[in-house]
């Protein structure tokens, strides 16, 4: 679990761009971060910085644990091997280094965007040194953050296009060093701008030094495969991109004055008719992206587990430990209802 949480000329960069959109279609239009362009070819032990893994007294470096998703930390269960460590973003090798071996790769804005935050004291976030850049799409807010920089050359405020240049790949944060430097890209979602009020009440203990773009509070999607996916069709969407999320489990959120979800993704409103008193239903993919809002007439007070796929193994480490217990019982843990409860927060 995440515990904190970052244009020159298309004819530049020829063998990463996408076709661009035309302006009434609001194309998102992203280019790839760095030159390691090798996602495209399908080398993913290029385009991928390795992990260092000693499972069972075996040693590896598995490029494989730099992809997005539940990657990390492998755990027999009655089901089998289950991997429970979940992977915000992607973590891309660089390919320049000097004599040294120090990383030299630029870093460049994915897409046209404003900087809104950017953090310089490494020991402020297991991302080390990171950017956030805000992009805005068919009405709503999305956001992609580049970690562990050596340098950064922007600052909050600043607009920025696609593909210019904003910072250094570095091995800043935790655990990481020089030979496995690397840059880590998320493209996320905002839960609620009401986020440092919530993490002040049940994080006290945990300076949020970053405010309201903690790690906590973006829920990264698979960028990887959005980029795969644009190559094939340049005019999708991202409501289009989510749709194809499968639905892990449903939450219902008690009737709340402070429900921001919706406004910030008005897309996810599904239709039917709501009541003054009714509740919302939330769908969330096993990463904890949300993904579908409903009316519901169920009545809750506090947020509740309302559906969710079946398995033979506890949630837990398949839902980064947001729902746990078995089939029957399986339950919001306390952590899981802290983070729902963000959702309507102060409520």
């Amino acid at each position: 679990m995440r515990l904190f949480a970052v244009a020159i000329a298309v004819a530049i960069f020829p063998s990463i761009a996408m076709r661009a959109q035309t302006a009434k279609n609001h194309g998102l239009d992203l280019v790839l971060p760095t030159d390691n362009d090798a996602l495209f070819s399908g080398d993913g032990a290029a385009f991928y910085q390795y992990v260092e893994r000693d499972y069972k007294g075996v040693k590896s470096t598995p490029w494989e644990g730099g992809k997005y998703g539940f990657v990390r930390d492998p755990t027999d269960t009655a089901g089998g091997v289950v991997y429970t460590r979940f992977h915000e973003g992607i973590d891309i090798r660089p390919v320049h280094r000097d004599a040294n071996g120090e990383p030299l790769d630029e870093v460049r804005a994915i897409a046209d965007g404003k900087v809104v935050h950017t953090n310089l004291v490494p020991g402020y976030s297991n991302y080390g040194k990171y950017i956030v850049v805000e992009h805005r799409w068919d009405g709503s807010t999305y956001y992609s953050l580049y970690g562990h920089l050596s340098s950064i050359s922007v600052h909050p405020g600043d607009p920025v296009k696609r593909g210019q240049p904003i910072a250094i790949i570095g091995y800043t944060g935790v655990a990481i060093n020089r030979e496995r430097a690397h840059l880590h890209l998320e493209l996320d979602l905002m839960f609620s701008h009401q986020f440092e009020a919530w993490h002040d009440a049940f994080f006290r203990n945990d300076p949020n030094h970053n405010g309201i773009y903690n790690g906590l509070n973006l829920a990264g999607i698979d960028i990887a495969r959005l980029y795969l996916a644009l190559k094939e069709n340049p005019s999708l969407t991202m409501p289009q991109f989510l749709s194809g999320e499968e639905t892990f489990y449903k939450v219902t959120l008690p009737k709340a004055r402070h429900f921001e979800l919706p406004k910030l993704y008005p897309w996810m409103l599904a239709g039917g008719k709501r009541n003054e008193g009714s509740s919302w239903e939330v769908s969330f993919a096993r990463s904890g992206v949300p993904l579908k809002i409903e009316p519901s007439d169920k009545h809750v007070t506090q947020p509740e587990l309302s559906s969710i796929k079946k398995s033979s193994i506890n949630y837990s480490p398949l839902t980064r430990d947001i729902v746990s217990g078995h089939s029957a019982n399986a339950q919001l843990t306390g952590y899981g209802r802290q983070l729902m409860r963000l959702l309507i927060w102060p409520d």
